[in-house]
């Protein structure tokens, strides 16, 4: 079976994309890469092109390679030639369950959660509805028709796109006049609206290998720049701290491990995830899952990798095992 690394895609994350193929590339350097540009299109791109891309955080990547056709082509060609696909794509159409599915449906096996859970992951209010069946803590939700009010109660809101990453979009309400921009935005995608909590952003990691099991790896402390943990300061300002492992009390520590395996199991997440968590006064509030979290040099999960001891090279070794395994069952 052909191994073959997909990144790019059309989702706002895509440099990150082209960041995370080029770790990829670097630990898999047999494996073929195809890029999927913005415009739907996949090309057949080298190593040499894109280990010399300097800049992945800031510049588009060019392919300069064969171009293998349309998504749904290349998924086509995936499937002829026995291909399995190492996923370094992040957002939109990437994560949220499409592409798996055109996958699936093709049995092309791939790198990561499977469609449904994909899907459920990627709405934010769903996959917080099914964190709290699994038990674990999360945020009340506010309809922006009752953010005034919320307001009023709580003295400062967060907003954030309920389908997307929460690296582009994020707003922080603490006046009414706030509320403009987001009213504004909510023209043109869902957004969801919880009550700010003042506290310590964490996230964990969960592996799960290949006899089934769940490992939670070690939390994650975020100390951002100024503005909070935006794409900005996620993977271009210098000053945010990302301190593995985190600063936890022993017993806040294991629950956010705990709820990270929780929120993975609940909603069926396969290979790997990353939660996101606010630790406040009272302890852990889920945020979010991400099914694809990034694999660049500077993202999370792999530092979390690190500290555990795991090398990156027997991670993927292991997914991949994962993916081709899905398919033959």
């Amino acid at each position: 079976m052909r191994h073959t690394i997909l990144f790019g895609g059309t989702s706002k994350e895509r440099l990150v994309s082209v960041a995370s193929a080029q770790a990829l590339q670097r630990a898999l350097p047999d494996a073929d890469l195809w890029f999927w540009n913005d415009d739907d299109r996949v090309h057949c791109v080298t190593a040499q092109t894109l280990l010399a891309h300097a800049r992945p955080f800031e510049e588009p990547f060019a392919p300069d390679g064969e171009m293998v056709g349309p998504l749904d082509i290349a998924l086509d060609r995936a499937a002829a030639e026995h291909r399995l696909l190492v996923l370094g794509l992040h957002g939109g159409v990437a994560e949220n369950g499409e592409l798996q599915a055109m996958c699936e449906l093709r049995r092309v096996p791939f790198t990561g959660s499977g469609a449904a859970a994909s899907h459920l992951a990627f709405d934010k209010a769903a996959a917080k509805r099914f964190a709290a069946i699994a038990g674990v803590r999360t945020s009340v939700g506010i309809a922006l028709a009752d953010a005034e009010a919320a307001l009023e109660t709580h003295g400062r809101l967060i907003a954030k796109p309920t389908r997307d990453g929460s690296s582009y979009g994020l707003f922080f309400i603490n006046a009414r006049q706030d509320l403009v921009a987001v009213r504004e935005a909510a023209k043109t995608e869902d957004y969801l609206i919880e009550p700010f909590v003042a506290g310590v952003e964490a996230t964990c990691g969960v592996l799960e290998a290949e006899d089934g099991s769940l490992l939670a790896l070690p939390p994650i402390e975020i100390v951002p720049a100024d503005g909070g943990f935006d794409y900005t300061a996620k993977y271009l300002a210098k000053s945010t701290q990302e301190i593995c492992p985190g600063r936890f009390a022993p017993e806040v520590a294991a629950m956010i491990m705990d709820y990270a395996v929780r929120a993975h199991r609940v909603m069926s997440c396969r290979g790997y995830s990353r939660s996101d968590f606010i630790v406040g006064k009272d302890g852990p509030i889920f945020l979010e899952t991400n099914t694809l979290p990034g694999l660049t040099g500077a993202s999370l999960y792999p530092k979390a990798l690190k500290a555990q001891g795991i090398d990156f090279v027997d991670f993927l070794k292991g997914q991949i095992a994962l993916a081709g395994r899905s398919v033959r069952s």
